[in-house]
């Protein structure tokens, strides 16, 4: 018995076989450049064996046919039937106020799944697809939906409401939804475990920071606030996207250089962010870090920028919660950057404030583990948890089916 995590994208389908047990993972890998020239298989098994070959998959389907041959392989494979899947849990951008929870997918699942495409074109849709793609070549394994929008759902209605009329909200549900949730929950989740502290007793904010970036309010282990609101765009500086912005800036804009909304909108997702702010042609905070570090005025600027909005959300989600206990930092930027981490934590330190004081030593030091990075004298717990999107996704598939 097995469950088979796939996360389908527009243009890649992500997996992870686990054990039954949703803990242990037998193999990986990724279908890359679907639908276009270079598609390749990579895949790794829990045995140390691994491939990356050029392989035909114009489509999510053809992807997860070409995945299910690579687990059953009589070389490489882990499994010796697609029969041994028990269940496929299946990544989900958006979910809206529908799916709220892990869900089995039905005919009315998928149909709210198609409904909030308008609200996630660039997601839903294929993940729609890698679904359809399960069912198809394991039609006896039970599909479980698993929402990035679902961890939100506890936000309060003084969170998630903008002040604009009512009737958008009721008509055209215009809200916060949040971002990244199933990554927020893990993390929180694994910060309790690592402190061994019950999280229905802590105040905690979680930095999911990598070419997305996004950070969550979480008091006793529910999500109260989030910096993403109706899309992906909103709150912190990212790679390509800008964040927060006056939206009488984006009229201006607009107005005055004659862009059309779909231009607007590829201007503030794809050309914005580090990559706009830095001046050297990458978006990759590496890139800007090392940059800086030469003495580029604009990749300094960018990255203090960058910073400074993630502590600004601090202080917000902070005094949102009334207080703070944990701290903590995820993501491909989170878990590996510590200059990142020393420029967010700075100005904090004071005890009659904050009081987050970093341990230097600690956070310099590599580690592919949960690790505690602040001082003896701070206040705030400081962790630094690699996120595991997969393994959270097979938990909640494997508590559907033990419920």
């Amino acid at each position: 018995m097995a469950i088979l995590v796939i996360n389908a994208g527009s243009s890649s389908v992500k997996f992870t076989l686990f054990n039954a047990d949703g803990k242990t993972a037998q193999a990986a890998g990724i279908v890359e450049r679907i639908g276009i020239d270079g598609t390749r298989l990579k895949y790794r098994s829990g045995k140390g064996q691994a491939l990356d070959r050029p392989v035909p998959a114009a489509n999510a389907d053809q992807a997860v046919d070409t995945i299910l041959s690579a687990l059953t392989h009589k070389n490489h494979g882990v499994i010796t039937s697609i029969k041994e899947i028990t269940a496929a849990g299946h990544r989900v951008v958006h979910g809206g106020e529908s799916l709220t929870r892990p869900t089995v997918i039905d005919n009315r699942v998928k149909s709210i799944i198609t409904e909030y495409c308008r609200l996630a074109p660039l997601h839903n849709p294929p993940n729609l697809a890698g679904i359809e793609a399960g069912e198809r070549h394991i039609p006896g394994a039970i599909q479980v939906a698993v929402f990035d929008t679902a961890f939100h759902a506890t936000i309060p209605r003084h969170a998630f409401l903008y002040a604009l009329p009512l009737k958008f909200y009721q008509e055209d549900r215009v809200r916060r939804y949040g971002f990244h949730g199933i990554s927020h929950q893990y993390v929180s989740e694994e910060a309790a475990r690592f402190l061994c502290l019950p999280i229905e007793g802590l105040r905690m904010i979680t930095c999911h920071l990598g070419n997305g970036c996004s950070m969550t309010a979480v008091k006793g282990g529910c999500s109260i606030d989030t910096s993403m609101g109706f899309t992906p765009l909103e709150g912190l500086v990212m790679g390509t996207r800008c964040g927060d912005i006056d939206p009488a800036a984006v009229l201006h804009l607009m107005e005055h250089h004659g862009l059309s909304p779909a231009a607007m909108n590829d201007l503030l997702n794809k050309q914005s962010g580090l990559l706009a702010l830095a001046g050297i042609g990458s978006n990759d905070l590496r890139d800007v870090i090392a940059a800086a570090g030469g003495g580029h005025s604009e990749a300094g600027v960018a990255l203090d920028i960058f910073c400074y909005r993630i502590r600004k959300y601090i202080g917000a989600f902070a005094a949102a919660m009334g207080g703070l206990e944990v701290l903590v930092f995820t993501a491909g930027i989170g878990e590996n950057s510590p200059e990142v981490r020393r420029r967010v934590c700075a100005g904090l330190e004071a005890s009659d404030g904050f009081g987050i004081v970093l341990d230097p030593v600690k956070n310099a030091a590599a580690s592919g583990q949960p690790r505690a990075v602040q001082a003896e004298s701070s206040r705030v717990k400081v962790l630094v948890v690699p996120t595991n999107e997969e393994l959270e996704i097979a938990r909640e598939t494997m508590q559907i089916l033990s419920g």
